[in-house]
């Protein structure tokens, strides 16, 4: 998938042939926020995403809100309770919180696909 990012926000790229135009929306926000824009061309597309972001910040400001955050650094992750106890003890053994154990078992991983 494509995406513009832009001020820790990531939107999506989309077309639509019926209306001969691309158009996107902010990814990874809370169920009640939604933050479109649109453009004929992806600079258009990308201009409208920048002011898009811009001008919601603007308006939290105006308003006493914090903007939400397409991502708050924290996640749930379920997982089999075998797999919960061999983490816990991997960590305990590395000396580490389980926090940490996951958070380099992730930066590993994405390391390795180049992200």
């Amino acid at each position: 998938m494509n995406v513009l990012k832009y001020k820790n926000y990531i939107g999506s790229v989309e077309f639509s042939d019926e209306d001969d135009c691309l158009f996107g929306k902010i990814l990874f926000l809370p169920n009640n926020t939604l933050i479109s824009y649109e453009g004929s061309t992806i600079s258009e597309l990308r201009k409208d995403f920048e002011a898009a972001v811009d001008d919601y910040i603007e308006r939290c400001k105006e308003l006493g809100l914090a903007p939400q955050k397409s991502f708050s650094g924290s996640m749930n992750v379920r997982i089999s309770p075998s797999v919960h106890a061999k983490v816990a003890e991997g960590a305990a053994s590395e000396g580490i919180s389980i926090n940490a154990f996951i958070k380099e078992a992730i930066d590993q991983r994405l390391a390795t696909i180049g992200l």
